[in-house]
């Protein structure tokens, strides 16, 4: 099968940004379309929910000013992220907005619908859906998903326990089209890596929480910072879905990372922090594994850029080696 149009055009890197809570909007996702790797956000980021309106015709806008004045340069698309999940009550009006805007390619998690991937068919859209193991694949591409994003072990946010070598495997030995790989890709050598393994592009998020642009507090970026793989627990407690946070922000909240419980994900619930007090994504901050290779706070265009030359560097040494 080959890509849909959408993901063939040519981009600075084989990259799409993972939608992150709080952190990803308008100012972030342009730069990173503008850098040339696709842009994402969660729709739940525009509140009030009026606002996703306007945040869709700024990107769209903001991206098309930015070609015409650039016309050498690549200007990635955009993706909007649906929590497709019965928790969310403004599914049916942010969906509204996604067909209204026609955006290119909507990802949905916690969920697959077949009324959420017409709609977006509709218009000629393209659905990604998170999945952490090969049965959600399947459930996923039968209802009409396009294309799959393999959350492996590492990813931040909710995030699933497989290998990325075993997950995508899994996946390639029936399914042909688009896919991309999240868990711990922070370096350019492993975007490379992502696409040796059997994916068409990488998805990445934690890194891109320490940069200018992402609407984060400054003590959320600077943990980024001078976190490793070993400051991140992995934990259902704060949204009934287990994810992976970082410690240090576990132990801000007064919490014990040692000993935490266990929430009941039947009570699911993305504002708040389960049994705490303390609020996911605002008071308890989540990252991946692969935030290591990122020791200082940069502009999206010179972290997309440090990418590039790694990724370029990556590709000749194994040229090298063949």
């Amino acid at each position: 099968m080959s890509l849909p149009e959408i993901l063939t055009r040519p981009l600075s890197l084989p990259m799409m940004c993972s939608p992150m809570f709080i952190a990803s909007g308008p100012e972030l996702v342009t730069a990173q379309c503008q850098a040339g790797v696709i842009g994402s956000f969660p729709a739940l980021n525009a509140r009030p929910a009026s606002m996703l309106d306007d945040w869709l015709a700024q990107i769209s806008e903001s991206n098309a000013a930015y070609a015409a004045a650039h016309p050498d340069q690549p200007v990635a698309p955009f993706a909007v992220n649906q929590i497709v999940h019965r928790t969310n009550d403004r599914l049916e009006h942010d969906m509204e907005m996604v067909v209204k805007h026609e955006v290119p390619i909507v990802i949905t998690s916690l969920g697959a619908r077949e009324e959420i991937f017409e709609a977006v068919h509709s218009y000629g859209g393209i659905v990604l859906h998170d999945v952490i193991n090969n049965e959600f694949a399947h459930k996923a591409i039968a209802k009409g998903a396009d294309g799959l994003i393999a959350v492996a072990a590492g990813a931040g946010g909710h995030a699933g326990t497989q290998s990325p070598f075993a997950l995508v495997r899994e996946i390639r030995s029936w399914f042909d089209g688009p896919l991309l790989l999240s868990g711990s890709i922070a370096h350019g050598a492993s975007v490379l890596a992502a696409q040796a393994v059997g994916a068409d592009l990488a998805y990445v998020g934690s890194a891109f929480l320490s940069t200018h642009e992402a609407n984060a507090v400054e003590g959320y970026k600077q943990m980024i910072v001078e976190s490793t793989a070993k400051d991140i627990v992995y934990s259902n407690l704060f949204t009934g879905v287990h994810g992976n946070y970082l410690r240090g922000s576990i132990v801000a909240a007064g919490l014990d990372p040692e000993d935490l419980p266990e929430s009941d994900p039947s009570k699911m619930n993305f504002g708040s922090g389960g049994n705490t007090k303390a609020k996911a994504w605002k008071d308890i901050w989540g990252s991946g594994q692969g935030i290591g290779t990122i020791s200082e706070s940069l502009p999206v265009a010179d972290l997309v850029a440090r990418w590039k030359g790694e990724y370029a560097e990556a590709k000749a040494r194994l040229a090298g080696l063949v």
